[in-house]
């Protein structure tokens, strides 16, 4: 059985101010890069005592380049954000887990929710649906017939996930939004326990959680924060359709690669 794990890091447990992750040089980035790898590790584990022969795992915040890979537990492969792309072309998986999620934009009393770019995007939807990242990426496995069966993160974002996938998918609640920029984390200890008993409990229940997928062919529509980025948006994809000053659209005949769930 092969299991692969995307990690972001605004859900990570102890992970509860904003420059944390908005200020790489900080001391708090550095200490939230060690709680992602603890996180990560934690699903890790809980993917082995499912009884999981590959464990893949995504540094999927920004553009990489936030794990510290000797940190890593060694049962786990890690692979790129480009690898990840393909992932699902090239690579049987069973089981899909997001460590470290946030809740899409507009949420109340949740940390560092967006989707995307906080700085760019401002709604995406598809089929006239607002989502967030937590589907973009659930949405890529489950046309692939994978199920996305785990979420950690704040208590928004697990509300997110089981409103949007459903009610059966395994929740680590880890922290609680105080407001966009503050969260309150759990004890680290248990939040550790609560991801490994999480994720092993949502891979042994995969064949009974339902596949997020939409019908095809889908459209997808991107709103952007202001005009002008739209516009440099637009200038760098023509293929896509202006809906108006702030907005693009495009119509997906197929899902094949997590790039074919953007833009």
């Amino acid at each position: 059985m092969n299991v692969l794990i995307m990690t972001d890091l605004e859900g990570i447990s102890g992970v509860d101010y904003k420059d944390q992750v908005h200020d790489t040089a900080s001391d708090g980035y550095k200490y939230a890069c060690e709680r992602l790898m603890a996180d990560t590790n934690a699903a890790v584990e809980g993917a082995k005592r499912a009884g999981a022969d590959m464990v893949y795992v995504v540094d999927g915040h920004g553009a990489g380049g936030n794990f510290i890979d000797t940190m890593l537990d060694p049962r786990a492969t890690h692979i790129s954000y480009r690898e990840f792309d393909r992932m699902l072309e090239d690579v049987q998986i069973d089981a899909y887990l997001q460590i470290g999620a946030h809740a899409m934009p507009h949420t109340p009393k949740a940390f560092l929710s967006h989707v995307m770019s906080s700085a760019r995007w401002y709604n995406y939807r598809i089929n006239g649906v607002c989502y967030g990242e937590i589907v973009m990426t659930a949405l890529y496995a489950g046309m692939h017939g994978v199920p996305c069966v785990m979420v950690s993160g704040d208590s928004a974002a697990c509300a997110e996930a089981r409103s949007c996938i459903g009610e059966n998918i395994a929740c680590a609640e880890v922290k609680r939004g105080l407001k966009w920029t503050r969260a309150e984390s759990i004890d680290l200890d248990k939040a550790q326990e609560l991801i490994r008993d999480a994720a092993e409990d949502g891979i042994r229940r995969r064949k009974e959680i339902k596949l997020f997928t939409v019908p095809l062919p889908a459209t997808f529509r991107l709103e952007f924060l202001r005009a002008d980025i739209c516009d440099d948006f637009v200038d760098e994809k023509p293929y896509l359709t202006r809906i108006d000053a702030r907005t693009v659209e495009r119509v997906a005949k197929e899902i094949k690669t997590y790039g074919d769930v953007q833009f």
